[in-house]
């Protein structure tokens, strides 16, 4: 069944018809809802040929910008979806995909009685998507299961498939260091106090230090420590130290 998509929602749509003036599509994420892009929504500049920019059955990330809920009418655009957005958008289909096949698996390797689309739709009325409880699991353990009607077996294949498959993202840290030492064993020094730190050289006195982690804020707190070491290894030697953000 058809459901309505809330204005100013990014939607994944699919090219069925295209004429001069515009091309209706189908929401896949609404019961494939109609929709029309007129042609004026689907570049920033002017349209010769709408063909040059859509072709049947392609699939694109669309802007919904207006929605009559009396005529089941939808407006979309093309042209008001920036990059970003479009590669949010992609990503998170990719991951509710993800979490589609691993609640799939779950509910076979368990032999649970509980239908698919029920369990999705519990899930979903209790987080808004799949994949944030597929994550609230990894993070947040049991307590990720109240109020959902999930027996053990079950529970327990989500937890093992979870572990194996739900990730934490990685995220790196890293500073550029400026060292300058003009003490008469200054290259010493410097490798003393760099060492273990895992810095790599770049040249004319620069140091990158960068480290990977599933959590920023314990890692940003590590770094830290690692150019406290640092300083203060340096500290009353005749040496200038400065840190430089990596952009």
């Amino acid at each position: 069944m058809a459901q309505l998509p809330r204005e100013g929602e990014l939607a994944i749509a699919v090219v069925k018809k295209i004429m001069p003036y515009g091309a209706f599509c189908t929401l896949t994420e609404h019961g494939d809802q109609e929709a029309f892009m007129h042609v004026s929504e689907v570049a920033p500049r002017w349209i010769k040929n709408i063909h040059e920019f859509l072709s049947d059955n392609q699939k694109l990330v669309v802007k919904v910008h207006r929605v009559d809920a009396a005529k089941g009418q939808v407006d979309v655009s093309l042209k008001r979806v920036n990059e970003d957005e479009r590669k949010r958008k992609l990503e998170s289909v990719k991951k509710e995909t993800r979490a589609v096949k691993l609640l799939q698996v779950a509910l076979k390797n368990s032999k649970a009685k509980k239908a698919f689309d029920s369990l999705k739709a519990e899930i979903i009325a209790e987080y808004g998507n799949l994949y944030d409880f597929l994550e609230s699991v990894r993070d947040d353990g049991d307590a990720a299961f109240e109020g959902l009607d999930i027996d053990k077996a079950l529970r327990k294949e989500l937890e093992d498939l979870i572990v194996k498959y739900v990730k934490k993202p990685i995220t790196q840290i890293a500073k550029v260091l400026k060292i300058t030492c003009y003490e008469p064993d200054g290259m010493q020094i410097v490798r003393g106090v760099l060492e273990g730190a895992d810095a790599h050289y770049l040249g004319a006195g620069r140091y990158m230090l960068k480290m990977e982690t599933e959590d920023p804020k314990a890692g940003e707190k590590e770094m830290g420590k690692k150019i406290a070491g640092i300083e203060k290894g340096l500290k009353g030697k005749d040496c200038t130290f400065s840190v430089e953000e990596v952009k």
